[in-house]
């Protein structure tokens, strides 16, 4: 039996600079409770705001069949309260939810690719994932695939799209002959593949992909309940065998060969992890578009509260990623009065510098004239 690193529990310990971690039960309740908080108070965000009064107890009203909140527009006219509980309900918080949902599916996907890629800059976006879904999505609009039922067959070829440079990552791990570092830039060059497929297709049928052009960008225009009970118990399963893989993912931080010596298997366990995080991020891109760089801030947020155990990292990686969706979501609102923009665009931007930042700290510490 492998001897288990980081301790016999996922418990409170040193992080990498000597500073003391938050326990992995006060971490997981923190972030729940906030989590939840941020999405009931973010109901009352959009173009037309509303009292967060009001939308908590439209909220609770629902949830209980009206009896923790009897009355779910208190002071308000019955027509007027009637379109508040459609908006939080029916428009607003679907959207919220699939915003937690798609993630905590990416910050899965960012924290379980870093584990095993040994890479702090690994992202399911530099993959190829995203723009290999964005590819599956725009074939439907370019040759009018069923325009009849587009509701479901666009996450349905997204979903497709999104597999195909997985499953090449995964056929180039299961080879043996690939390091990490060579499929990390495999999955770069399938991105730019992807990419220019994707032009091509804009170019030749300009006019009918103007739809996916918001598409592209990150939304979630295709949140509902049903879809996010297609997606959630994919997300919830997929997570919950990485969190049983993260100790193999601790002894894979000694090394291959170390791991190997401890009863670990590198090479299965890259392959598992390639598509594990293939298919919840398919099934993520394939709902909510192009959204870049949460699996790249979330696992390293998390690490800054609760230490490097990949015990913790992926399971709190998925609240983190999560409540920066829901962020994102909240600035989408507001940035621009009266405009609702793509919520791509804002974990875009803070990704991006975020990106450089770790980037530049990372060639800070290497010699000059040594690797990165």
């Amino acid at each position: 039996m492998a001897p288990k690193a980081g301790g016999g529990r996922a418990d409170a310990g040193p992080a990498p600079g000597g500073r003391r971690t938050l326990s992995l039960g006060a971490a997981v309740a923190l972030l729940v409770a906030g989590l939840v908080l941020l999405v009931v108070l973010s109901t009352s965000i959009g173009p037309e705001p509303l009292p967060w009064e009001a939308t908590l107890a439209i909220v609770l009203h629902q949830l209980s069949g009206g009896r923790l909140a009897p009355t779910p527009c208190p002071g308000v006219a019955a027509n007027q309260c009637t379109i508040w509980v459609e908006i939080v309900w029916d428009a607003r918080l679907p959207d919220l939810i699939l915003a937690v949902v798609v993630g905590a599916a990416l910050g899965l996907s960012g924290a379980g690719l870093q584990g095993v890629f040994r890479n702090p800059l690994a992202d399911p976006y530099l993959l190829g994932l995203s723009a290999g879904a964005a590819l599956g999505a725009s074939a439907v609009y370019t040759f009018g695939l069923d325009p009849a039922g587009r509701a479901f067959v666009l996450p349905a070829f997204a979903f497709v799209g999104g597999l195909v440079p997985g499953s090449i990552i995964y056929l180039a791990a299961r080879s043996g002959r690939s390091s990490p570092q060579t499929l990390l830039l495999t999955g770069v060059a399938l991105n730019a593949i992807a990419a220019a497929i994707l032009a091509t297709f804009l170019l030749y049928n300009p006019v009918a992909n103007l739809s996916v052009n918001f598409w592209l960008l990150g939304g979630l225009e295709y949140a509902s309940w049903s879809n996010e009970g297609l997606v959630i118990p994919l997300v919830l399963v997929i997570g919950l065998v990485l969190v049983l893989r993260a100790q193999e993912i601790n002894l894979l931080q000694l090394g291959p060969d170390v791991a190997q010596s401890l009863g670990s298997d590198p090479r299965r366990l890259t392959r598992q992890v390639v598509l594990l995080t293939t298919v919840v991020t398919a099934a993520a891109v394939a709902f909510a578009g192009i959204i870049g760089f949460v699996g790249l801030v979330s696992p390293h947020v998390v690490r800054r509260l609760v230490g490097v155990d990949y015990r913790r990292v992926i399971a709190l990686s998925a609240l983190v990623g999560g409540g920066f969706l829901v962020i994102a979501w909240d600035i989408a609102q507001v940035v621009i009065p009266s405009v609702v923009i793509p919520v791509g665009i804002p974990t875009a931007f803070f990704g991006a510098i975020f990106f450089l930042y770790l980037l530049y700290r990372r060639a800070g510490r290497t010699p000059r004239g040594g690797p990165v």
